[in-house]
């Protein structure tokens, strides 16, 4: 028992430790996680997957799976799979189909597998997943439209995937009592489409449970977690895989239904899922047995070759020709192609009842399916960000910031930010508004920040920051609350909110953004000073003009309002946090304006105004 705490103790520190470390560094979290299984299991025997849980396993790893893919379809969007011009679709109808086929080429030409074997592994490989996918993107700076492409594929081709291997394999297990393809596929087309419904089924009675107050509100997470591994083992006692389909089903079908409870329950949902990929994969690269690997061939190097640049590319480009998407969004989707979890769990699981049917290719795949994901990893973690660059499929270059509520004060902050050379963007409802900020050339959105329709129309992805700037201080509070998740608590920020801590009429810390300006300047007071014509000024630290120095030679009554950094991180004062600005960062104060300032868009440096 100690042990077995130990274990889960040291997975959890390995998993998450690696996604801190590719949070710092930028390094793919992925082949971090895979590097710390690999030292924790075969290298060191810290971990021994099979020796500490047994036949718990196997049960463990296929439940998180489930989970994972659920929280994943939690996360598609219709309104957002329509933006992909059909290339979803075609990767469904065509490429799984397509994939299949080359695939199956690729194992029995190069790798050398018995045919049998060859189809079946060759249906395990049409899938990417989101266990790898999903990680991959969140760290790097993808185009809006193949991001949502490579996360619906990833998402959706996962059952399909060991949908593939189990048509395979339930024929070669059925032949020799006089079945055939059409029966063994008939049956299991049903299979899934009952699978489907299940998940289906259960979505729509969590759709009408949660509205009507059936359910408390501290136990809809638990519900909604026990109703997943509840639809997934029902479906798996009708047809072993089809589980997956259901579940995927289940959270397509959740997210499409416009749930209110699910805006409170998803962060939950979405820790929850980073603990498992963490988990699962350590767990997962932990089991590699080095004995296994010494089967591997220098024709499995070929297979691998083919596989990346020949199988997927091909996939692909056949797939989606003739669409409306771009060549290079199509180059960049050819190209990314991760294998993971379901990948190595179907492989290692089927591996055991190919060699019960006799076929003595059935070991080799778990070698096979373990150097296809390191392959696959390594190969695509390490290069989707300079190849979306080269192909030009990246999102905005510098992430910049993002203006609630268009005043004359947001106005001349944006003109402050933009002059710097930041991307800056202010949303309001009012076109009257925004006009002004129209004539001063900077880029507007019209409409409300928080309808729903913002979220497709509107890439948050583009911004580091967030400032809540309107006249009313409790719908600012609203949109910090409404975005902390989205881009950081740290970086949604509003103005007033900071007063009295002991004043019981104040809204919890919880409920709003940072508040700007160290002494938490309301509406009132930018009013106020607006009208006694404050301005802003730009200075940049250096080592002959020290912050203190800056700091020095400004008015008595200004404020310092925000640091800009050299690699154009954005930092704001407030009653909280007090940003130490370094040798090359940019301060912009805000305070009275004195006779004889030059222009407030001019820097301030050593003293001197520079132009």
């Amino acid at each position: 028992m100690e042990q077995q705490a130990l274990v889960f103790a040291l997975i959890g520190v390995l998993g998450i430790g690696a996604q801190w470390i590719a949070w710092r560094t930028g390094w793919p979290a992925i082949a971090l996680m895979l590097a710390a299984g690999v030292i924790a299991g075969p290298i060191t025997g810290l971990i021994i997957p099979e020796h500490t849980f047994g036949n718990l396993l196997e049960p463990m790893i296929s439940v998180a799976v489930a989970l994972i893919l659920f929280e994943g379809g939690l996360s598609l969007n219709f309104r957002e799979l329509r933006k992909t011009e059909g290339a979803v679709t075609r990767l469904m109808m065509i490429g799984i189909p397509l994939g299949w086929v080359l695939g199956s080429l690729a194992c029995y030409y190069v790798a050398g597998l018995v045919w049998p074997v060859a189809i079946l592994f060759a249906g395990i490989l049409v899938v990417t997943g989101p266990t790898v996918v999903i990680p991959l993107l969140r760290q790097s700076n993808i185009a809006a439209r193949p991001r949502a492409i490579l996360k619906w594929e990833a998402i959706v081709n996962d059952p399909f995937g060991a949908l593939c291997a189990v048509i395979t394999y339930e024929y070669l297990r059925r032949v020799d009592e006089g079945g055939t393809l059409a029966s063994v596929v008939i049956a299991l087309l049903g299979a899934a489409v009952v699978s489907g419904l299940i998940g289906y089924g259960m979505a729509r009675a969590i759709a009408w449970a949660f509205p009507r107050g059936h359910v408390p509100e501290y136990l809809k997470a638990p519900v909604l977690l026990v109703a997943v591994i509840g639809t997934f083992v029902l479906s798996n006692l009708i047809q072993q895989e089809t589980g997956l389909l259901a579940v995927t089903v289940m959270g397509i079908a959740i997210a499409n239904m416009r749930l209110d409870s699910l805006r409170d329950i998803h962060p939950f949902k979405e820790n929850v899922t980073v603990l498992l990929i963490s988990g699962v994969f350590v767990l997962l690269s932990a089991s590699l047995d080095f004995e296994v690997l010494r089967l591997f061939e220098w024709r499995f190097a070929a297979f691998l070759f083919a596989l990346l640049f020949l199988v997927r590319p091909a996939t692909v480009l056949i797939a989606l020709a003739f669409s409306k998407l771009p060549w290079n969004e199509r180059l960049l989707i050819a190209w990314i192609a991760p294998r993971g979890v379901v990948a190595v769990a179907v492989s290692g699981l089927f591996a055991l009842r190919l060699d019960q049917l006799g076929y003595g290719n059935g070991n080799i795949l778990v070698t096979l399916s373990f150097a296809v994901v390191v392959a696959t990893i390594i190969a695509h973690g390490f290069s989707i960000r300079h190849v979306a660059r080269w192909l030009k499929v990246t999102g905005a270059t510098q992430k910049g910031l993002l203006v609630v509520g268009s005043t004359p004060w947001s106005i001349s902050l944006a003109r402050q930010i933009q002059s710097l050379g930041l991307p800056v963007m202010i949303v309001d409802t009012s076109w009257q508004r925004l006009s002004a900020a129209r004539q001063a050339g900077i880029e507007t959105y019209h409409g409300e920040i928080l309808a729903e329709t913002t979220e497709e129309r509107l890439d948050l992805t583009q911004f580091q920051v967030l400032v809540a700037t309107t006249e009313n201080e409790a719908y600012n509070a609203l949109v910090c609350s409404e975005f902390a998740h989205d881009i950081g608590r740290d970086s949604v920020y509003q103005l007033g909110g900071s007063g009295d801590h002991e004043d019981h009429r104040r809204l919890p810390e919880a409920l709003r953004g940072r508040a700007m300006f160290t002494a938490g300047h309301g509406v009132e007071d930018i009013l106020r000073r607006e009208a006694a014509g404050w301005t802003f000024r730009k200075t940049r630290i250096s080592e002959q003009f020290k912050f203190d120095h800056a700091r020095s030679i400004l008015p008595d009554e200004a404020d310092m309002l925000l640091v800009l950094r050299k690699d154009g991180l954005i930092r704001f004062f407030t009653h909280a946090a007090r940003p130490a600005p370094q040798n090359g960062d940019i301060v912009i104060s805000y305070g009275p304006s004195r006779h004889g300032d030059p222009d407030a868009n001019q820097v301030f440096e050593t003293g001197e105004v520079v132009a």
